[in-house]
């Protein structure tokens, strides 16, 4: 019988999601979807002292924002619970005795001290099958010590037993098959009992097995523990229930040269957190790319991108699309650059899709951050003033650059406009041209600007100057949508208004 697709997602509550680990996150859900399957959030808080509060809170709100839909998980509950692995201290024991009662396993008691003095005393000293039998642990200690030791308190940890001699084979779906000499490997750390806690290797094997999960998807900073993994499956007798591998390739810095950081992001503009970030010991504040406006779906189309290819040269994807699409035989092998400017043009693009009244609704918020309040306007008005210039912004922030002047008259004007446009005779212009307006019956765009047009021809007066300074009285800078667009929809007493203020406040510069 062909088995359930299930995967995890399973983040350390340790600071904010990196974007890196939503990308994880996303192809994890691409693929349980496209096969009908379950995604798994797991948080693992085995590493207690780097513990950050809120930041599990943070995890699911980045995956809720990006539209991540969880099956199982600490919130949602499931079946194989617990989902947080501080919760699961008794299976983890009760595996731990598993693996020492059939000696794949072994109790160590050397001290941090201990352990230093050797690695200065041998170079590349590694704890493995050449010095183990030199070491304070169960394999050199009778068993009454050992148990002596344990019944003290003294602090210990139980290490896996690699025999040398093996090659270890681990197959990754992306990558092929790897094989490794089981030689290089050390023993490594299962457990500590200072915490009563397991290590990420033993828990993420055992938390594996036991929630099921048929595909683990992860970052490829994972493949050199991957044949340690695959020795923890065989030497629990799960080899052949062992899920299938996956580790995909690193999200690089914009020019290639290294693993992204958050600095990356402080030092060229564009956030690496999904959402902000509040760090609870320092204050600092890091950016997030829902506060920077960007639109969630964009964010998910421009990261999937990063590592995959459709196999065509479609760009836009919705969520659905890209859940039809998503295949890993089409995901790289190297590491992506983060072209950021890529995901302001995706921003972009969605922004450009979206209904005008959508958009006019999220705009709101920000005219009410700049004082203006939106009641003041129909739906209609503030509607129809973002449908003429969001073909100009990549967020919706850059809304209010490109249409204050639907909503505030201006009070200043662009210096370098009013020296180019604004001539001594332009006063008397725009107030002739005002008082034309205001005999005018109807104001409409398509009935004023032949009307316009003709009353300037018919004094002479030169077409580009005369409306670059009706523009400029407007607006407060010659840009913008069409001239007749904007006197439509701010209304001849507003327009003329603003010409008569112009009139009065600009003045000529030599």
């Amino acid at each position: 019988m062909e088995r359930e697709v299930r995967v995890r997602f399973a983040p350390s509550p340790t600071g904010p999601l990196h974007i890196g680990g939503v990308r994880t996150a996303l192809y994890n859900y691409l693929f349980a979807r496209q096969h009908g399957g379950k995604m798994i959030l797991r948080i693992e808080d085995t590493d207690s002292q780097r513990f950050v509060p809120g930041a599990e809170d943070y995890i699911n709100e980045s995956l809720a924002w990006l539209g991540i839909k969880i099956d199982e998980g600490v919130r949602e509950g499931g079946p194989y619970g617990p989902y947080k692995q501080s919760e699961r201290r008794d299976i983890y024991r009760e595996h731990v005795k598993m693996l020492l009662d059939a000696g794949k396993a072994y109790i160590a008691f050397d001290t941090p001290a201990e352990l230093d003095a050797c690695r200065a005393a041998t170079p590349n000293f590694q704890y493995d099958a050449s010095t183990r039998m030199q070491m304070r642990n169960s394999l050199t200690l009778p068993a009454d010590e050992v148990k002596r030791l344990i019944d003290a308190g003294e602090q210990y940890v139980v290490r896996f037993r690699i025999e040398p001699g093996r090659d270890v084979a681990v197959h990754d779906l992306i990558r092929g098959t790897v094989t490794i000499k089981s030689d290089i490997l050390d023993d490594k750390v299962l457990y500590k009992s200072a915490d009563d806690l397991p290590t990420y290797h033993l828990a993420n094997i055992v938390d594996d097995h036991l929630m099921r999960v048929s595909h683990v998807i992860r970052g490829e900073e994972w493949l050199p523990s991957a044949p340690l993994h695959v020795l923890l499956y065989e030497a629990f007798g799960w080899a052949d229930t062992a899920p299938e591998f996956v580790h995909l390739p690193l999200l690089l810095k914009p020019d290639g040269k290294g693993k992204l950081s958050k600095r990356d992001g402080d030092r060229l503009g564009f956030p690496v957190f999904p959402l902000e970030w509040h760090d609870p010991k320092s204050g600092d504040i890091s950016s997030g790319y829902r506060e920077s406006g960007y639109l969630p779906q964009a964010v998910v189309n421009f990261l999937a991108l990063l590592g995959w290819n459709p196999g065509d040269d479609t760009e836009v994807m919705s969520m659905d699309e890209l859940i039809r699409k998503f295949s890993l035989d089409h995901c790289s092998k190297s590491g992506a650059k983060f072209a950021f400017e890529k995901g302001k043009w995706f921003n972009h693009t969605y922004l450009q899709a979206m209904p005008d009244a959508d958009l006019a609704e999220m705009f709101k918020t920000v005219l009410i951050a700049h004082g203006v309040e939106p009641a003041d306007f129909s739906d209609q008005y503030i509607t129809r003033a973002v449908g003429m210039v969001k073909g100009r912004i990549n967020f919706v922030s850059d809304l209010w650059d490109n249409a204050r002047f639907f909503f505030t008259a201006p009070t200043e004007y662009e210096p370098k406009a009013v020296k180019k446009r604004w001539s001594a005779e332009m006063p008397s212009i725009m107030t002739a041209l005002a008082d034309m307006l205001a005999s005018e019956p109807d104001f409409t765009g398509t009935e004023l600007e032949p009307k316009v047009l003709a009353w300037i021809e018919q004094n002479g007066y030169h077409l580009g100057n005369v409306m670059n300074a009706f523009r400029l009285t407007v607006v407060g800078e010659c840009k913008g949508p069409h001239m007749f667009d904007i006197t439509d929809l701010i209304g001849r007493d507003e327009t003329i208004a603003r010409l008569r203020a112009g009139v009065e406040r600009i003045r000529p510069v030599e």
